[in-house]
């Protein structure tokens, strides 16, 4: 796991950079909540790329449908392919063999290096500026964390907020 907080923590600034670009827009009035997903391709891969989506209370995305182009609303990419584990070719089976005896603790372990990694990088980014709820969760799981409250919360949570 210390590699892994090690290879996010290269990366902070690139997504503290990027969070920062947000407080350029006029963000659409529409717009409820802001969910940063994480989506890890292929596990084995061990890459990580988050996109920021506008979403309403019911779960659905906002997108934009007027004319002016400098009201924001959709996804942004925050950012793409970042190797959180590098695993040397003589490592390999011993790692693998590792991670099967212990998927699920290495799971819950990463999940919450990720949630980390966002809110600290959230924070630097100037959190305060951005008035809307904010959370992050990587895709398809069942509870997110809140960004300004740094704790976990369900989806009938985030979404009922």
């Amino acid at each position: 796991m210390k590699s892994v907080e090690e290879n996010l923590e290269a990366k902070s600034e690139t997504l503290i950079s990027n969070i920062k670009e947000l407080h350029k827009y006029t963000i659409y009035s529409k717009v409820e909540l802001l969910d940063f997903v994480a989506f890890v391709d292929d596990p084995s891969e061990f890459n990580l790329s988050i996109t920021m989506f506008s979403m309403d209370r019911q779960a659905n995305e906002v997108f934009n449908e007027g004319k002016d182009s400098t009201i924001f609303a959709g996804s942004l990419g925050m950012i793409e392919n970042v190797r959180y584990t590098h695993l040397l070719g003589n490592q390999t089976e011993d790692f693998w063999d590792f991670y099967e005896k212990n998927e699920e603790e290495i799971n819950l372990a990463e999940k919450q290096a990720f949630a980390n990694w966002v809110a600290d990088c959230w924070k630097k980014a100037g959190r305060q500026a951005i008035l809307l709820p904010a959370f992050f969760s990587l895709h398809d799981d069942y509870e997110s964390f809140d960004l300004k409250k740094n704790q976990w919360v369900t989806d009938d949570e985030k979404w009922s907020y």
